[in-house]
Order: structure tokens, then sequence, then C-alpha cells
């Protein structure tokens, strides 16, 4: 009996504690359903981030257009190789030794390096900054060496498919950190950069999705579209001049900006030493000279001079000064680019046809002073940041004091950027009227297909009257095509063009820098002269000139180029430009020239014939390489048409041919031509059958009927005095 009691009382303790065991198991179980948390780790958020696969959705960095819609900076797909390491799993490297031997050379990392990252005791690993971004044919490469556990995954990369064009305006992104480096794509970065978004769905163990479950997707955002105002022809003319001027000079910078005259849109801009955004880690300058760089500009400043002179109402052209040497006191000497030689005693109006210095320091302290030249330099926005959305731009440096205006009214003592001059030459090129430089045209959220910005031409002052433009202009003209002018360099074919010439110093630590080619040459100049619709600023820094080569060769190459082009490009009708007005030549009706490029030479030149032309054959080749002009322009009868069928060929007799004449020889041949004068060919400095290329010069001097006749007598009288 007492053994059942024992056998009873321990049932019921067993009972007991199995039920106290299971109302503390319960009631766990119970806290744990209703709470969904253990030791204060949610359950359920455990359980998704276990069986939840999330994939990031990457937002796309928006595309930068030139004005013609052409991408000039895009996103395309690269490739990021990276090695599978779990021992076991498919796919895994097999040989990390024999793998770091043979692929370190591909991602640019040293074998030890990579050998060790292939050892490390990770599921896998990234390869490096050499292993990002790979291009399909860089990654068929590593693909085709058959390297077992080296995997790619997709990835967009920045991609500048015009190679060099625009650089500096572009910038470029770093691959390694995915950051925007200068120009546009820095300065814009916040409008260009895409927002991430995500995808997330159910998966089962071996990490398939779960078939029937809801994908749950935040949505990435591209970025927008930036569309620039920069015209495409006519920047590519700009990159291909400059980099022929850059091999035949190799000058130590080039600067160069196109502009329309009449709303400040940019429609080009250059710089040299350049670099290829696909290829930054070859960049040598990391500096947009139209914009952050200023300098002594030179002569190209007088014509802002004159205009504070003309407008202030202290301006008599008529009035003469003493040419050659200034002594205005302060210990200073200012002397004529001639040496100090000048020419006399000379009109104001001569001043900016003959870049004197004098007239120019003269205007300044004699006739106006300094105060009102420094209310005008500010008055055209020197002096501070013109505002054009690109990063770094630097205000300039305007200097103070009775001295330092003389030398600011020629060029010298204060620092301007080119864009600060390209903004105050569209106020004489505008009557009067400065307009607002800019290079964005609108920028396109892609997401909703809405223009998010817009920008409209600006005026930014009015600086001076519309008489005082025009008079400006008139004395710029005479400066290219006068009989004295330094810018006979820079006429160009069927175009008036109105510019000043520059040739700053530049300084250094004893003074300026001294002799043959050690200065900064420039030309700013617009067209056509009367209504100009577009302004140019080139630049050329120390280029290698021979002794008989001057700084305006390099700079002309350049500008004639530019400005023929966009004269094309934009629809420019030809004008009558004051060097081509050739005397007596009759009305004619046009002939559209037929194109005889291919033709054997005989053939070519009976075909130009038959047109009622005169052809013009250069070289001694079998057929035509090049004609100019070109094929579908409108000539008139009896026009020379020059036929160039060899790199080399005897110079002609240009005796008696009309400027027209020769700027389309200089056009068709290459060749450099130097002139002076107005009216025809007088004189030459080749001789005539003496053989010569595309890469000489010639000077050619210009007289009109008259004058011949007036030189011929006088050497007669001089013979028979002798």
């Amino acid at each position: 009996m007492l053994k059942r009691t024992t056998i009873i009382s321990r049932a019921f303790l067993l009972f007991g504690l199995a039920a106290i065991i299971i109302t503390v198991l319960g009631g766990r179980f119970l806290f744990v359903q209703v709470s969904q948390e253990i030791d204060d780790v949610d359950l359920e958020t455990l359980a998704n981030e276990r069986w939840t696969n999330n994939e990031p959705l990457e937002g796309e960095r928006g595309s930068i257009y030139a004005s013609n819609g052409d991408a000039i900076a895009e996103e395309v797909t690269s490739y990021t190789a990276f090695a599978v390491l779990q021992e076991g799993y498919e796919g895994a490297i097999d040989d990390p030794a024999e793998t770091a031997q043979t692929l370190a050379p591909y991602i640019d990392m040293e074998e030890d390096r990579l050998a060790e990252l292939l050892t490390s005791d990770q599921f896998q690993v990234e390869l490096g900054a050499g292993a990002r971004q790979l291009s399909f044919e860089e990654r068929e490469e590593i693909e085709d060496l058959g390297l077992e556990g080296v995997h790619f995954r997709p990835e967009p990369r920045r991609y500048y498919p015009n190679q060099a064009f625009a650089s500096h305006v572009l910038g470029y992104i770093d691959r390694g950190t995915d950051e925007a480096v200068m120009g546009l794509e820095a300065g814009f970065n916040q409008e260009l950069e895409g927002e991430g978004g995500s995808m997330s769905y159910q998966v089962a163990r071996n990490g398939v999705p779960l078939p029937g479950n809801e994908e749950e997707v935040n949505g990435a955002y591209d970025g927008n579209d930036v569309h620039l105002t920069l015209n495409s022809n006519i920047q590519l003319a700009l990159e291909q001049a400059m980099a022929s001027v850059d091999d035949e000079y190799n000058p130590e910078r080039m600067i160069a900006i196109v502009a329309n005259a009449k709303t400040g849109e940019v429609l080009a801009m250059g710089n040299r030493p350049s670099f290829n955004p696909n290829n930054y880690e070859d960049i040598t300058n990391h500096t947009n000279y139209a914009i952050s760089d200023h300098f002594e500009p030179g002569s190209t400043l007088k014509m802002f001079t004159m205009a504070a002179a003309i407008d202030s109402g202290e301006y008599d052209g008529d009035e003469e000064f003493e040419s050659g040497t200034y002594d205005p006191g302060y210990d200073h000497t200012i002397s004529d680019h001639n040496n100090g030689e000048g020419w006399g005693t000379i009109p104001f109006d001569e001043a900016m046809e003959r870049s004197s210095n004098v007239g120019f320091s003269k205007l300044v302290n004699e006739v106006m002073g300094a105060d009102i030249l420094y209310e005008y330099l500010d008055r055209f926005g020197f002096g501070r940041e013109t505002g054009i959305e690109l990063p770094n731009e630097a205000p300039g440096v305007i200097s103070e004091g009775d001295l330092d205006a003389m030398y600011t009214g020629f060029g010298q003592s204060s620092a301007v950027t080119p864009m600060q001059q390209i903004q105050a030459a569209t106020a004489i090129a505008n009557d009067g009227q400065m307009m607002h430089p800019y290079i964005v045209d609108h920028i396109e959220n892609t997401n909703v297909n809405e223009t998010v910005y817009e920008s409209e031409p600006e005026i930014a002052g009015e600086p001076i009257s519309e008489e005082t433009a025009e008079e400006v202009r008139e004395q710029l003209v005479e400066a290219v095509y006068g009989d004295n002018g330094t810018g006979g360099a820079f006429q160009v074919d069927d175009m008036s063009i109105a510019g000043k010439t520059g040739t700053a110093q530049i300084p250094s630590e004893n003074g300026y820098l001294s002799g043959h080619g050690q200065n900064i040459f420039s030309f700013l100049g617009m067209a056509p002269a009367e209504d100009p619709e577009i302004v140019t600023y080139v630049a050329v820094d120390r280029p290698n000139l021979s002794e008989d080569e001057q700084g305006t060769q390099p700079v002309s190459t350049i500008f004639n180029t530019v400005m023929h082009q966009s004269m094309q490009y934009l629809n420019l009708q030809p004008d009558e430009s004051p060097g081509y007005e050739e005397e007596g030549t009759p009305e004619a009706d046009s002939i559209e020239l037929e194109d005889v490029t291919g033709d054997r030479s005989e053939q070519a030149a009976e075909a130009v014939s038959e047109q009622n032309l005169e052809p013009f054959i250069l070289g001694e080749g079998n057929r035509i390489e090049s004609q100019y002009p070109f094929a579908g322009e409108d000539v008139i009868g009896g026009e020379k048409i020059f036929l160039v069928s060899d790199d080399n060929w005897e110079m002609p007799d240009m005796t008696g041919w009309s400027v027209r004449d020769v700027v389309k020889f200089s056009t068709a041949t290459g060749m450099n031509i130097e002139h002076s004068g107005t009216g025809y060919v007088r004189d030459q400095s080749l001789e005539p059958g003496s053989e010569a290329g595309s890469h000489d010069s010639v000077a050619v001097e210009f007289a009109h009927h008259e004058e011949e006749d007036e030189n011929d007598e006088q050497e007669e009288e001089e013979t028979d005095e002798a």
C-alpha cells in the first residue's frame, strides 16, 4: 500500500512539473506569438531579412548634349570583375596563384597583392579600381583567359564619344570614386546625378524567388539631361584648327571662344593643353583658361579704351599727337611697338589702326583721365565674374592709380579673362547692348519629360551708346583692312572682319619675358563687321616661331578657319568686305562651281574653263586632289579657281592679283600670307617659280593702280637723275 502511495505521489509530482514546464513554455510561445520578439529581436524582421532578397536599382546619370542634339557625355554599360572564393561553391577560384599571375596585368594590379586578395577568407572579393568600368572588349579579353571563379556584373560608365571635344567644358567622372571632377560634370552634378532605388522579393532557401510573391519596388530616378549652346560643327572646327597649330607651333597653351554676338550663347570653347575625358589619367592641365585664368591681354583691350574715350564725349579723332615715345612722368617711358620709332605726328583716329601704345596712353592721361577709364571698364564688366555656368571663374584684377591706368589703356598692368573680353565685345558688336554669356541652353527631366530650366538671352548692361559702338567698329575694320592695319592676316574670304590684334607681354621675376615669340598673341574679332553675328577670341601663348614668322600666323590659322566654318554652319550671308573691293569689277551673274576633284588635271581645267572661269593648277599631279572655291559655291565669271594636284608646287607670280585671289590661294594651299596695303599685288617675298608648300609663308604687298603708276614715275625720275 505504501509503495502504491509513493508511486502515485511521484506521478503527481511529475505531472505537476510537466504542467509547470508546459505552462512556462506555452506562456513563452504565447508571448512570442503576441510580441513577435525574442531578446528585443523582431522575429518578423529577421525572417524577412533572411528570406528576402534586396537588389539596388541605379538611377542613370543624365546626358550632356550639344545644340544639335548630339550626346557629348553619356552613360554606357561597363563591367566590373569580381572573384568568388568560397571552396566547394560552383564557379569559385580554383588556383589563386595561377589566376593572380594571369589576371594581374589586365587589371593593373601587382601580382602579390592580387594573390593576397584571392586567398582571403571571404565569399567573394572586388578586384580593385583596374577591374571596374571595363569596356565590352576588355571584358572579352579577360573572359578569353578562361579563369575559373572570375565573374562580371554590368554597371553604368561615363563615356565621352567625341574624345577631347570641349573637354575642359565637360570635365569628367573619376572611375575610382564616382566623383564629378571639374567642368559641367562638377558644376551641374546635382542636376545630372540620378537617385537610386531598390527591388525586394521573397526567396526560398536556394535563393530562387517564391512563386506568386509580389515584388516591392522603390523606383530609381534618372538624372536630368543638360543641353548646351555649343555648336558641334563649330566646336569640331575649332578643335581641329587648334590641334593643327599645336602640332606645328607647340605653344605653351592656347585659348579660343566663339560666341553669338546677339544672344551671348557660347558656340565653341577650347583649350590647349587638352585631354580625353575617357582617359583622364593623362591630363596635364586642369584649368579652363577661357574662364579661370586672367592675364594682361595686350592690345585687344584698346577697343574698350577707345570706346570709353568716344562715349565720354572727350574724344576728337582729328586731334593729333606725337607717336613713338611718351614720358608721362613717374620715371616711366611708354613706347610704340615699332621699337619706339612711331610714325611721326598722327591723328587719334589712326591710333587703333597702327595699335599705338603712345596714342592710347595719351587718351587716358591727357584726354579722358583715369577715373573715366576705370568707370567704363567697370561698365564693361571687367574686374568681376561674368556669371557663365561654369565653375571656378576668375574675376580678373583691375589696377588702380593714374600710371596703371595709362598702362591698362593699352593692355598692360590689369589682368582680365578671355570670357570677360568676349562679354565686353558683344557691346561693341551689338550696338551698345552687352550680352551675358551662357553655355547651358536648357535642362530636361527625362523622368517626366519636362523642361525644368531654360536660358534666355540676357542684357548684362549698356556700357556705351549705339553711335559709339558703330564708330569703334569702323576703327576695328581699319585695323584689319587699313593700309597701316596690324590685323591684315585676319581677313576672311567673303566676310568682313572688325577686330584687334594683341601681343601681350608675360610677367616674370625680372620684369617681362623678352625674345622672339615670348608673348601671348591674340585676336578679338567680330563678323560681319557692319552688323556682327559672331564674336571670337583666340590666344596663343609662346608659340615656337621661326625668325621670319609673326605671332599672327598661328592665331589667324585658328581664327580664320573658325570664322569661315561658322559662316557656313550658321548660314550667314557673304558680305562685301573692304579688302575685296576690286576696282572696275563689273556685276555678273553667279555661277555654281562644278566638282572636279578626282578628275585628271587637264580635264578638270577644261571643265572649269567651260564654265567661263579661270583654272589655276598647282602641282604636277595627274589628278586634282582639292579645289577652292569648293564645289557648289557661287562664283562670278572670270574668277580664278585654284586646283591642287600635289603637296608641292612652283610659287606663282601673284603680280596683279586681288586680295580675294590671294586669300583663295591661301585657303586652297594652306600657305600663310602676310600682307600689307590694299588693292592689287605689287610685290611678293617668294620668287615666282621657286618651290613652295603648305608650310611656307609669303609676304605680299598690295597697292592701287594709281600708286603703282606714281611709283613707276618716281623710279623713272630717280633713274633720270642718276
